[in-house]
């Protein structure tokens, strides 16, 4: 083997290394998003999917309520990374014009994300208001912070406030 071959093997080799370190502080991406859009969007489901890849979130599945707004919901698994929650949060508001309630991590997988659900009902509904929400978007929190303050919002000892919905 000649010098400038084995000088390109090691180097090869080293970045190899970097690259590997590096990838392994890379966070794992979101498993699966699934997002309930009102009707109106029915035409867009493309751009609204390359939004959400743009975002770092590339499993989306796009369904439609069948009449009217969507439930102002979202709900995160307890390792989604705190920036795809946030962008998360951020697509929630654009599409459907708030987040009015969280829903405990603790019936998710690790890493989903779904927006507008109606597969829940208001035993497991945590409202929020805007000052909370606003605290889950700081862009300084770690995803450790994020989901300390989401399971503060979420407690598994206590209930959630119902709202009286009438079934």
């Amino acid at each position: 083997m000649s010098r400038s071959t084995t000088i390109g093997a090691v180097t090869l080799f080293l970045l190899s290394v970097v690259w590997v370190l590096a990838d392994a502080s890379i966070a794992p991406p979101v498993s699966r998003i699934e997002v309930v859009l009102a009707g109106a969007y029915k035409d867009q489901v493309a751009s609204i999917k390359q939004e959400f890849f743009q975002a770092g979130l590339a499993n989306v599945h796009v369904q439609f309520a069948r009449q009217g707004q969507p439930p102002q919901n979202i709900g995160l698994g307890a390792q989604v990374p705190a920036e795809r929650a946030r962008e998360a949060i951020r697509l929630a508001l654009k599409y459907n014009q708030d987040v009015a309630i969280l829903l405990p991590e603790r019936l998710f997988p690790p890493r989903f994300i779904t927006i507008a659900s109606s597969n829940f009902d208001d035993t497991v509904e945590y409202p929020i208001d805007k000052v909370s929400l606003t605290r889950l978007q700081d862009p300084t929190l770690t995803t450790d912070q994020f989901h300390e303050l989401y399971r503060s919002l979420t407690p598994a000892d206590r209930p959630p406030v119902r709202k009286g919905r009438a079934f």
